[in-house]
Order: C-alpha cells, then structure tokens, then sequence
C-alpha cells in the first residue's frame, strides 16, 4: 500500500526531472499519474507487474519514459500497446493525451484483468480497449503507432513484431544495443533517441518501407 508521503516523493519527482524528458504535464495530469503510481503499488505483490523501486525511479525510469512516447505520436493517434503489461508505456500516454486510443495486448490473463481495472478507475475504458491474447494471434488493428517496452522474449520477435505492425504505420520500441543490432538487420528504416539519464537506452523510432 503506498503511504502518502511516497506519492509526495513521486510527484516531485516527476515535476523536478519532466524538464530532462521534455515533457509539460499539467497539474491534472500529474494528479491522475499519481493515481495512477498508487494503483500500479497495490497490485504489484501480487502480480509483480514491475521491479520493486523507489517512487523516484517510479517516476522517472518508468513513467517519464514511457512519456517519451509523446513527441512521436500525431494528433488522434491510434495505437496499439504489445506486452502492456504494468500498463507501460501507454497508460501514462493516455493519461497525458486525452486525443490518444489505444488497444492493449497482454497474453497473460492476470495482468489482464490489472489493465482492465486501471483503465477502468482512471476513466480511459472509452479509449483503450484490452486483448488478453499474445500479439501473433491478433489481426493487426487500424492503428497508426505500435509501441512495446517490454515483452518476453523480445528479442526474438522483433521481426516478427515489425512484419505484424501496418505497413504505414510507426513503431515505438524502448531496447538497447542488441536491438538496434536487430533492427539494422531488418528491412527498415529507424532513428533512435537515447533515453535521459542512460547510457546505452534508446527508444527507436522504425518505418516499415
């Protein structure tokens, strides 16, 4: 159960390092992110939805990150989140961006049901929508963007992930070295933005073409 003063501790973090991720939330946003941390913390003994962390990492490692996202997507983007799992990164781009939809694959049927909840207490159930299948068995949807940060075995879907995407559309992947490897190898077209505050963490940018 959080205790207050670590939502204290995780907004002020979110506010002292927004500036290093070019991020602008407004006071609203940040309060729903803060609900957002609280709700994640209740269900994480149980599921292990992310690794134990301060509610300064919280906010930095996993909600600004994911944030990241943002400068990428177009107005009324759709998109749909691989792996969502935590909910990482799209909730936090949902809440930030009341024009963003999204559709969320998660294979396992625990994380699921968290997802649906999250949705579902923080008002975004209009906009979002939940596929508790994994990514291989899902007809593409009519999405411009997909984004993953984390996915068992990413490594060894990434192509499969690239060839499964719309073939206009934009993937947002969060990966390192071995990814950018990865992608070098396939037939795409891809940038990369080193994630603040790291050394070898990118979030890439990839057109299909």
């Amino acid at each position: 159960m959080t205790n207050p003063s670590e939502l204290i501790r995780f907004s002020e973090a979110l506010r002292a390092h927004s500036e290093s991720y070019e991020v602008d939330l407004s006071p609203e946003t940040e309060s729903r992110l803060g609900d957002y941390f609280i709700l994640l913390s209740r269900w994480n003994n149980r599921l292990h939805l992310v690794a134990p962390c301060s509610p300064e990492e919280f906010a930095t490692r996993h909600i600004l990150e994911s944030l990241l996202c943002l400068r990428f997507l177009t107005a009324n983007a759709r998109v749909a989140d691989i792996g969502s799992g935590a909910g990482l990164p799209i909730i936090p781009c949902l809440l930030a961006r009341p024009d963003v939809t999204a559709t969320l694959i998660e294979s396992s049927q625990k994380k699921s049901v968290f997802l649906r909840e999250a949705l579902n207490q923080l008002g975004m159930l209009p906009r979002a929508k939940i596929v508790a299948r994994r990514f291989e068995e899902v007809e593409t949807p009519a999405v411009d963007f997909v984004t993953c940060r984390a996915l068992d075995e990413f490594m060894n879907k990434v192509a499969r992930l690239v060839q499964w995407a719309p073939a206009s559309g934009t993937l947002l992947l969060f990966g390192g070295e071995t990814l950018r490897e990865q992608l070098t190898n396939l037939t795409v077209q891809f940038s990369e933005t080193l994630i603040p505050n790291s050394e070898k963490r990118y979030l890439f940018v990839i057109k299909r073409f």
